[in-house]
């Protein structure tokens, strides 16, 4: 979820952060049975993630089934809270890490019910080049929508947000282009950090606990579609009955286009997580994402009419350029590897009696002794 759609108002412009134009606000008077049951129809998010529950044979014993449900159930009391109120930084924005971290509540509880290791979520520190990679890749599509973007004269450099930024660093004396500069350093390092503290929460479920489980049933093609399906279905809710897409275009399209993202964005997650053996990459990458789009190029281009329909997570443009990353990655598929059959039916009925042991590993070794990954 990117946390500074919310944040970058009060970041940038203090005086500009209550203000609600161009945003689609609640009623101020509903109540939750209203919410529920007339007013707004909560009912397609909740069915979608019950339904990828459901389909899972012996709910009871299976474990995607059993994180899901308890997904929803933990997201469900903060969504109805943000619902409410109708903005997403209500709380004085307290409830933003509350409901990036369901998810990782959820694979703990799940781990814990089956038994396995917390090491199974993939806690290993990957090689340097898929951080790195995980890093630059989310400013590189990021770089290449919002250069088409400028280009195009779709929209404008906002010059004024490089003055104020400048001005607001405090170094009094220093050159706009010098004091601007280590502002966006300073947000493409410390801001990033920053934000790694909350993508975890959603990292630690959806790619440390979800990708792999879905990965030892499937190819990386479904793995990557599913829980990008499911992702983008447990962002619905905010952005289609709260102030989640700020920007003001209409929720329906808002949604096609945030969707889109957060499918391609999941084929890339799946394949540094499935790669590299860790959850970090795909932590670092969510970070960067939620802090090079919002933050930097969103507050860099000025709005000429039309613009906010090609930018921001909710725009046209990073959709395409994901969508075109996501294809990318998707080609080098077979890098992950595929697991011989013998191989892969030892992990799958291994599945039912792990109650007691870790959780599968992403690689097994077999015949010759070679490691292998349980992918196609």
């Amino acid at each position: 979820m990117p946390v500074f759609v919310v944040a970058r108002n009060g970041f940038f412009y203090p005086d500009r952060q209550n203000d609600q134009s161009g945003s689609r606000m609640l009623p101020s008077r509903l109540s939750i049975p209203c919410l529920l049951t007339r007013g707004l129809n909560l009912k397609r998010p909740f069915m979608l993630m019950h339904a990828a529950a459901s389909s899972m044979s012996g709910s009871s014993k299976n474990p995607i089934s059993v994180y899901l449900q308890l997904t929803l159930v933990c997201s469900a009391a903060v969504w109805i809270l943000i619902i409410w109120s109708g903005h997403l930084n209500m709380g004085y924005g307290l409830v933003i890490p509350a409901i990036m971290w369901c998810p990782a509540l959820a694979a703990l509880s799940t781990s814990r019910l089956f038994g396995w290791e917390l090491s199974s979520l993939g806690w290993r520190w990957p090689q340097p080049k898929y951080l790195a990679a995980a890093y630059f890749v989310p400013l590189a599509y990021a770089s290449v929508a919002y250069g088409a973007v400028w280009a195009l004269q779709l929209g404008d450099w906002n010059s004024e947000f490089v003055s104020s930024v400048a001005d607001g660093f405090g170094l009094k004396g220093f050159p706009t282009w010098a004091s601007f500069t280590l502002a966006i350093t300073c947000l493409a390092t410390g801001g990033v950090m920053q934000n790694v503290s909350m993508t975890l929460g959603e990292e630690i479920g959806w790619r440390g606990f979800l990708v792999p489980e879905l990965a030892n049933r499937m190819s990386y093609t479904k793995t990557s579609l599913l829980s990008g399906v499911i992702w983008a279905a447990w962002h619905s809710p905010l952005l289609l009955f709260a102030d989640y897409n700020n920007v003001g275009t209409n929720r329906w399209y808002a949604l096609c286009c945030f969707s889109f993202t957060c499918i391609s964005m999941s084929f890339m997650l799946a394949w540094f997580r499935l790669k590299s053996d860790s959850l970090w990459p795909a932590v670092l990458f969510h970070a960067s994402h939620n802090v090079f789009f919002p933050i930097v190029f969103d507050n860099l281009t000025r709005n000429t009419g039309h613009t906010l329909m090609y930018t921001t997570v909710f725009g046209a443009f990073p959709a395409c350029t994901s969508g075109l990353f996501a294809l990318y990655f998707w080609s080098r598929r077979d890098e992950i590897g595929k697991l011989p059959m013998k191989a892969r039916a030892r992990i799958t009925s291994f599945a039912p009696a792990r109650a007691k042991h870790a959780h599968p590993p992403l690689s097994a070794s077999v015949g010759n002794g070679e490691s292998v990954r349980p992918l196609g």
